[in-house]
């Protein structure tokens, strides 16, 4: 949980485990109300991105962020992710939620909206695992010694 977390808080490196941002330029200093600028990588309908931290919580391990600008469609996104600790397969792990808002872009519906948000999530998600895990193997000497439950 703590190599998950120690990720998932840094407002200012989301790069190490967003595959999809290339860059991130900080206006502040790791306090709620600070700014990101994020460079998108090709691929992805924008090329930035300009998000505020709304709430970063090291006890609870719980991370807010707000979208308030960039050149994408995302109206008023706001996310909230929370890290807690989980069993699985009898080993110690991580689960991690997040949940999000937002309003859906002209010409979309509902359901296209959240399906793309959901595919970002997932392969952040993903890649946050296997980001953690070689952490974890190189924290133990071993290979696979940590899991998370995404």
């Amino acid at each position: 949980i703590d190599i998950v977390w120690s990720l998932v808080r840094r407002f200012d490196e989301p790069q190490k485990y967003k595959p999809f941002i290339s860059e991130c330029t900080l206006r502040g200093d790791l306090k709620v109300g600070t700014l990101r600028e994020v460079n998108v990588k090709t691929g992805l309908p924008a090329t930035t991105s300009t998000e505020r931290l709304e709430l970063l919580d090291d006890e609870q391990r719980v991370l807010g962020v707000k979208i308030v600008g960039g050149d994408h469609r995302l109206r008023n996104y706001s996310s909230v992710i929370t890290v807690h600790p989980e069993t699985i397969d009898g080993r110690p792990g991580t689960l991690l939620v997040e949940t999000f808002t937002v309003d859906v872009p002209e010409g979309n519906t509902i359901e296209e909206t959240c399906y793309f948000i959901q595919a970002l999530i997932n392969c952040n998600l993903k890649c946050l695992a296997d980001v953690s895990e070689k952490i974890a193997a190189l924290n133990s000497g071993h290979s696979n010694t940590a899991e998370a439950k995404l």
